[in-house]
């Protein structure tokens, strides 16, 4: 005997009109790959837009933090110097390495940690994940920059160097084959201690001060009623507090990752050493060298990655990420 089948229709024309209308505008729910990978895409085309747009500040920074007795103005004097000595174009070096080391690293990062995020979620249960989103939160940034900056150090170490000695090399091809050739495939990860000291670090605050912004924001305002315009200015805003937060905290490793990558170690001395002999040399004063230029770097391009990767997360139609902030 065989059952009947479900009806698909209201019985009235109307309201069937109105139901196709309805199911047409419903934005489909993504999964899997197809959620992940585009979380991925966003996060690279954020860290990549800001992070190569800033590289003139970051080659002051660096050239401050390598140099402070020469370049001892701040920022804005730095800018001037390094104009007057080497010509505008100087201010644009390693923009070929930051550009790709962070495309790279902004896949793993962001998408890491929206999978990660989502794995304890899976894990926890949803209400304890949420009780104890804050720690939701630093292990699934914690874990994400790992391995974002195994895939960043090779071209982070060419960055610096092309930076710290301009005529080392043309640019990112050049420079990346001359360390692999001289110095072996090693040298590009003899900054891999520190890229971690500072950039696990840095995002754990990054991520969880933007998410408690957010979250403290969209208590006050009803995030379903809030435009698109608006979303992107909470996130502006949410991003620039976390920016600074994750500068602070991440500034002392940051000048010993340049410091490491501008020569080669002695021979048969090894990273440790030679980070604990950097660390004695700056102190705890010497390691805030360029703090200034790195705040400002630092929050206008965390706040520029939140807005940019919320806007493209809308575009590629990312829908399906678990929140569990509680509003």
């Amino acid at each position: 005997m065989s059952t009947a089948p479900t009806p698909t229709t209201t019985g009235s024309s109307k309201l069937d009109a109105a139901k196709q209308v309805a199911i047409a505008n419903t934005p489909e729910k993504l999964g899997g790959l197809a959620l992940y990978s585009r979380f991925a895409l966003a996060g690279a085309v954020c860290c990549s837009v800001t992070h190569g747009g800033l590289t003139p500040v970051d080659v002051v920074k660096t050239r401050i933090q390598l140099d402070p007795i020469t370049y001892n103005n701040g920022m804005i004097g730095g800018f001037r110097k390094v104009i007057a000595n080497e010509g505008a174009g100087a201010l644009l070096t390693g923009f070929g390495p930051t550009a790709a080391g962070y495309f790279l690293q902004g896949a793993f990062k962001f998408g890491g940690y929206e999978l990660f995020k989502q794995q304890c979620i899976n894990y926890l249960g949803y209400e304890t994940a949420s009780n104890n989103r804050t720690a939701v939160y630093l292990a699934s940034s914690a874990l994400a920059e790992f391995f974002a900056d195994i895939a960043l150090c090779p071209l982070e170490a060419t960055r610096i160097r092309l930076v710290s000695e301009p005529t080392f090399a043309t640019g990112l091809i050049s420079g990346f084959g001359k360390i692999a050739k001289t110095e072996g495939l090693a040298a590009f990860y003899s900054g891999f201690g520190p890229i971690l000291f500072k950039q696990v670090p840095y995002t754990m605050a990054k991520f969880v001060v933007y998410e408690k912004v957010a979250e403290a924001i969209y208590k006050r305002v009803d995030k379903s009623k809030t435009s698109n315009s608006m979303q992107t200015l909470i996130n502006l805003g949410s991003g620039l507090i976390a920016g600074f937060a994750a500068a602070l905290v991440s500034q002392p490793a940051d000048t010993m990752l340049s410091k490491i990558n501008k020569t080669k170690g002695l021979p048969g001395e090894g990273t440790t050493s030679r980070l604990i002999k950097i660390a004695k040399e700056l102190g705890l004063r010497g390691s805030y060298t360029g703090i200034g230029a790195r705040l400002f770097m630092v929050g206008t391009l965390t706040a520029g990655q939140f807005a940019i990767y919320g806007d493209i997360k809308k575009v590629l139609g990312a829908t399906g990420g678990v929140e569990i902030a509680k509003s």
